[in-house]
């Protein structure tokens, strides 16, 4: 019989025809997808900037993938809920999470047991906006520059505002008295609307917080921005110079927002995922929307969001720890 000559020496070559197939000759389920509705959780409330995005998102990938594309809201616990929800769901490309600064970068070391891991429970797929934040203070509060806030500090406890505990605002707070030397009151809000409210009305000193909400008011002269978090500066404020710039090493505080799945999704659907967004982020209409939302974006592989997110766990962790960050 020829069968058992045959089989041994064709064993090795037939291990290898998936990998020497053209890519029209893959399997069908990798072709195929998506044949169903997917679903885009979201880890925050309806009306939210992440909500905002997730469904412009939403929008442009059901056109571009033929499926509709359901957007989930699961809010609660810093966006804990719903980034463990979908850390559960089944590697196959109908669930993705749109992930923040926060679910991805700072949560994993703020809170004991979010739920999931950042890095081993999601497969990256693509970057989408960043967003720096400004400090921003009164103007009877004397300082004209960042120097001359860091004058007033060396005086007196400066009270700094924030929208909460662990977000942006905070940690960006919690850098300065580590990097400047300063010992700054944090006071946290329920939202960052009450926090500008009572920075207005004089109630605090001063707070980092993202420039679209207080342009209006800076614009009015009601409020001044000395420095941003931003690594370079930014298009829409040229002359508003970084932390960097002013004299504070490794100032870099950014919100931001990107595209996972859940950990073991096949790299195809990765892939085109991600070609769909990058393909967005290339609109006019879409950088006109962004430039509303004082965002800019971000896209590029999935191995720079893979990178983006080991470094921020990494480095909130160390900050956290540093300045013993509790959530609230």
């Amino acid at each position: 019989m020829i069968r058992t000559r045959f089989t041994r020496r064709a064993l090795p070559v037939l291990a290898l025809l998936p990998a020497l197939l053209p890519t029209g000759a893959r399997p069908a389920a990798a072709q195929a997808w998506p044949t169903r509705s997917l679903r885009l959780v979201v880890p925050f409330a309806a009306g939210t900037t992440t909500d905002i995005f997730g469904r412009a998102i939403g929008n442009h990938l059901s056109t571009a993938l033929g499926q509709p594309v359901v957007v989930d809201n699961r809010s609660g616990a810093g966006g804990n809920i719903g980034v463990a929800a979908a850390a559960r769901e089944r590697p196959d490309g109908y669930t993705m999470v749109l992930g923040t600064s926060g679910t991805h970068g700072v949560n994993a070391s703020l809170y004991a047991d979010p739920g999931y891991d950042p890095v081993k429970d999601f497969t990256p797929v693509v970057g989408f906006v960043t967003a720096p934040v400004v400090l921003a203070v009164r103007p009877e509060l004397g300082a004209r520059d960042f120097a001359g806030l860091l004058e007033i500090a060396k005086r007196r406890p400066l009270t700094f505002a924030s929208a909460g505990n662990g977000t942006t605002g905070h940690l960006s707070q919690a850098l300065l008295d580590l990097r400047a030397g300063t010992r700054t009151v944090h006071v946290p809000y329920r939202s960052g609307a009450q926090a500008v409210t009572d920075l207005l009305s004089g109630q605090v000193d001063a707070m980092y917080y993202h420039y679209l909400p207080l342009a209006g008011h800076v614009q009015e002269g009601k409020l001044m921005v000395l420095g941003t978090t931003a690594p370079v500066r930014t298009p829409n404020l040229p002359n508003l110079p970084t932390m960097l710039e002013l004299g504070l090493r490794d100032f870099v505080v950014e919100g931001w927002w990107a595209i996972y799945l859940p950990a073991g999704a096949p790299r195809p659907v990765v892939d085109r995922l991600n070609q769909a967004v990058n393909a967005w982020l290339r609109l006019p209409e879409a950088l006109e929307m962004l430039r509303s939302q004082g965002v800019q974006p971000v896209g590029g592989t999935p191995e720079e969001l893979a990178a983006r997110t080991a470094a921020e766990v990494a480095k909130w962790r160390d900050v956290i720890r540093e300045a013993r960050i509790e959530p609230g």
